[in-house]
């Protein structure tokens, strides 16, 4: 009996194999035989409908049929939007970057610095700071700092591109941004009594950034850990040049109390 029943499995991995061709699936390219005008605009039409990850596919298989055309380097900074658009920062950025490799002389290479700058710097802000109420200083700077590069270079050599104007007013947020957070971390070590380190990451947001709010705060934190190190010479420096540049500064008159609350603490 038991010879029976194992006689079976042959006939049925007979009949599985037999199965197996019909099963199989392979991916039809339904873009074969289309012009590239065609392939064009299905992928403009998936991209009106937020189709971000067919536009992709659909640019992929353009920039193949256009090769060497203008239409193909159209397909790869559109395919870059599209990227960036799906949550695919990092290929968006890849994208980019050979796109200003192979085609340093193209007319759209301004756009191209642009839409880098733009993907580091809502990639910096973060999915989800706007429910975690994170502030933007207390990010890590890294992308900040490239989307500022990007932004500069758009501007150094294209200052009358349309897209300088909002790259100059987002790179002044970063500047803001980059100071606030080297004050967030000099806050913190003076916090926690590492006077040294305050004075430090304090004293780089006032030389690297200048004329931003966080100056302010900043002079102080120097005064303050200077105070605490014994040093009276250098938080005497600190605090002269409080007066001067903030002589109605609250620092001096009720210290740190005299920071004014983030908003979300109010909620």
């Amino acid at each position: 009996m038991l010879r029976a029943k194992l006689s079976v499995f042959p006939a049925l991995a007979l009949v599985a194999a037999a199965l197996l061709p019909g099963c199989s699936t392979t991916s039809e390219d339904k873009t074969a035989g289309q012009t590239p005008q065609r392939i064009y605009a299905d992928a403009k039409d998936e991209v009106a409908a937020g189709s971000w990850d067919k536009a992709v596919n659909l640019f992929e298989k353009l920039e193949g049929r256009a090769a060497g055309t203008p239409l193909a380097q159209q397909a790869e900074l559109e395919k870059a939007y599209a990227q960036y658009k799906s949550g695919d920062q990092a290929a968006a950025l890849s994208t980019l970057d050979r796109f200003l490799k192979l085609h340093p002389a193209s007319p759209a290479v301004d756009y191209a610095l642009y839409l880098k700058g733009v993907v580091n710097f809502n990639d910096n802000l973060g999915l989800f700071s706007s429910i975690t109420r994170q502030d933007l200083s207390e990010r890590d700077q890294k992308a900040a700092k490239e989307s500022f590069e990007a932004f500069k270079e758009l501007a150094n050599r294209f200052p009358d591109s349309k897209y300088t104007a909002d790259a100059r007013l987002r790179m002044n947020y970063i500047v803001n941004s980059l100071a606030a957070y080297e004050l967030h971390v000099a806050r913190f070590y003076y916090q926690r009594g590492a006077y040294v380190a305050a004075a430090s990451r304090a004293q780089a947001a006032v030389t690297d950034y200048q004329n931003v709010p966080a100056t302010e705060e900043a002079l102080y934190i120097m005064v303050r850990s200077y105070e605490a190190l014994g040093l009276p010479k250098l938080a005497e420096d600190a605090r002269r040049v409080l007066e001067t540049s903030y002589p109605k500064s609250e620092f001096l008159a009720r210290g740190f109390k005299a920071k004014e609350q983030p908003w979300w603490k109010f909620w």
